[in-house]
């Protein structure tokens, strides 16, 4: 966005901060950048959490005049909290210089550590209220999810309001299961169906939607300063090239996705392709992946090829192998 920052708070009013979540591949990254490209008139300062040591999802974020904080050295709700407060301490010395904070987490993240920050921290629970928790839920993929993956039912728990998104691919019985799940976990959460996260953002922005007394209905030690863990079960590879052969490169992905697909949590790419000028990206969840064309490489910027796998019980060696064999001789 090119527009002018409103000062819509005045220098003691605390920054309105929405966090996204939502297990891996729900749409996060699609509904932020929607977010960035609405034409609001509003500047967003923008955390945005990695899982795995090659980030990406910050190069996914589009092009803005917003300031883009990425932290990929561990999970937002667990070892980098820390960094999370100092971000937002040295964003509060900006005075009138945004509307509000944005923060993406990984998909494998608790939300309830995030919206702890907000209250255990005296600072920043003076200079900040938590808005909303907006969690973005994958139609196709939830009922897996809720059967294999904690993260997701607390995703879901702790919402205030929750996208179900990805409603095009799901035929109307599967959606009214999935809207089942979903009020059996959380009946007071607002659900907004979505295809590509398509929203209107005055439904999720500025909303004052956090509820404390509720979440201590879900959660009655959620003030209580306590350690996250994981499902240790999640692994991530990350695997980096210079140009790749586009033909050797989607046979690669298209075996690898077929043969491991349901063990294949999310998949994640940027890619430099030989002889293209454009950055190409490349996005699936288990046997599902879709790439386009972003923009041009700038000279600036190395011609880097970089994939993230996350998955379970995956073949580690395998798929480095297989991104090895499509690398372009130098």
């Amino acid at each position: 966005m090119s527009a002018a920052p409103i000062a819509t708070s005045t220098a003691t009013a605390p920054i309105p901060v929405t966090v996204l979540t939502g297990y891996l591949g729900a749409g996060k990254t699609t509904l932020l950048n929607r977010i960035l490209t609405e034409d609001h008139g509003k500047k967003y300062a923008v955390i945005v959490n990695e899982f795995g040591e090659v980030g990406i999802d910050n190069d996914l974020v589009v092009d803005t005049d917003e300031e883009v904080f990425e932290m990929n050295n561990g999970c937002i709700c667990c070892t980098v909290r820390g960094d999370l407060i100092r971000i937002i301490e040295g964003l509060m010395k900006r005075k009138g210089s945004f509307d509000g904070i944005l923060i993406e987490t990984t998909g494998l993240a608790d939300p309830a550590p995030v919206a702890q920050t907000f209250f255990m921290d005296d600072d920043v629970r003076a200079r900040t209220r938590l808005d909303a928790i907006v969690t973005v839920v994958d139609a196709l993929n939830l009922a897996s999810r809720l059967d294999d993956a904690p993260e997701a039912e607390d995703q879901v728990a702790f919402a205030d309001v929750i996208l179900l998104n990805k409603v095009d691919l799901v035929t109307p019985e599967q959606l009214a299961r999935v809207r089942s799940d979903i009020r059996a976990i959380n009946p007071y959460a607002r659900v907004i169906e979505t295809e590509r996260c398509k929203v209107e953002l005055g439904e999720i922005l500025d909303k004052g939607a956090f509820d404390l007394t509720r979440i201590l209905s879900v959660d009655p030690d959620f003030l209580v300063d306590d350690h996250h863990h994981h499902n240790e079960d999640v692994r991530s590879i990350s695997l980096k090239a210079g140009d790749l052969d586009p033909e050797k490169f989607f046979d690669f992905v298209n075996r690898e996705t077929q043969a491991q697909g349901p063990n294949i949590l999310r998949l994640k790419g940027i890619l430099a392709f030989k002889d293209d000028p454009d950055r190409y990206v490349v996005q699936g969840v288990h046997m599902i992946v879709e790439g386009d064309h972003q923009r041009p490489w700038r000279a600036d910027e190395p011609r880097e090829s970089r994939l993230v796998f996350i998955g379970r019980d995956l073949d580690w060696a395998g798929l480095r192998t297989g991104f090895e064999a499509c690398r372009i001789a130098a």
